[in-house]
């Protein structure tokens, strides 16, 4: 069941404007260009493919660039469209200018990518009706439209499909300024006093990742509240943390865990994704694409051809020692 009033709360914290988009700055630069001279020639842009890892703004940025070219963004993902008729009704209710935002791309049906092809090239919808010796061939004039699809798993993406984008932009991590940044930002908007050092704490916990960033305030402000204070001082950043076991650098009880096993049951690794996953009773994608990346980005974890090790950075950070090649 979705949540109205957190739902509510998410479009509040969703960028409006340009000035407004903390972070990413290569990527807003590139884009603006894009955007400028696309008005200036009067015609739609060119097909976009946003990845990277969840919560790092890549829908944020599909809705600033169909506000800055002029046009409706209509939204879908990759699992729904299921079949021929449901990326047909929608291609052919866009109009001149309009934005297709598609989430989880990687997620599209092969078949489905078949009509998406003509559509990108050539603007143009080639549909079967009917079946057997009557069946024929209708093409149907599609308007000048641009497709964005956002990815977190850029390589599932099918070579055919991926060429046919006329830029590619990879989001990063944030760094903890732009991070702070945002949750001021994001605490103005929701009329929420907080310290300097509280700001500090949450944004070191966020994953260098604006989504996970406006959670934990939110979850700050629920504890001020039912505390009795009306500001979100250090003692309440840090006793929401210890709430969702979220420890000072944002990991999690299973980025723990993950990081524990290789070490106590593997030696510290190499250890294959699929002993890894076997292990933790995980699904193996959901260990690629939710846990590893930022483990990886913090230096704890590194993939090599032999399978994941653990790196002396993650043993500090969880007070193991490594002596002689044994784990105390």
């Amino acid at each position: 069941m979705i949540n109205n009033e957190e739902t509510t709360i998410d479009q509040m914290l969703r960028p409006q404007k340009w000035n407004e988009y903390i972070g990413q700055e290569k990527i807003k630069k590139h884009l603006k260009i894009m955007i400028e001279a696309t008005n200036k020639r009067n015609e739609a842009m060119d097909h976009i493919l946003l990845a990277g890892q969840a919560g790092l703004g890549k829908t944020t940025l599909a809705y600033l660039i169909a506000k800055e070219l002029g046009g409706k963004i209509k939204i879908t993902s990759g699992p729904a469209l299921e079949k021929m008729g449901d990326v047909a009704a929608i291609l052919t209710n866009l109009e001149p200018k309009d934005i297709l935002f598609i989430d989880e791309a990687h997620r599209i049906n092969r078949l489905i990518e078949e009509v998406l092809y003509p559509a990108m090239e050539m603007r143009k919808l080639h549909l079967i009706i009917g079946k057997g010796p009557s069946a024929r061939n209708l093409t149907i004039d599609l308007p000048p439209f641009t497709l964005i699809a956002a990815t977190t798993r850029e390589n599932l993406l099918s070579h055919p499909l991926r060429s046919r984008f006329g830029a590619i932009f990879r989001l990063n991590y944030y760094d903890l300024n732009d991070i702070i940044t945002i949750l001021k930002r994001s605490a103005k908007i929701l009329k929420i006093k907080i310290t300097n050092e509280a700001l500090n704490i949450l944004a070191k916990a966020s994953r260098a990742t604006p989504r996970l960033a406006n959670r934990l305030l939110k979850r700050s402000r629920d504890y001020a509240l039912v505390n009795d204070t009306d500001i979100i001082t250090e003692k309440e950043a840090e006793k929401t943390l210890e709430l969702l076991e979220i420890d000072n650098l944002g990991l999690e009880p299973q980025d723990r865990k993950i990081l524990e096993i290789i070490i106590h049951k593997f030696r510290g690794g190499p250890v294959g994704l699929k002993s890894l996953a076997a292990a933790l009773n995980e699904d193996q994608g959901v260990i690629e694409d939710i846990y590893e990346p930022y483990l990886i980005s913090l230096g704890f974890l590194q993939r090599t051809s032999a399978g994941r090790i653990v790196l002396p950075a993650a043993y500090k950070h969880l007070g193991i020692h490594k002596q002689g090649g044994l784990i105390e």
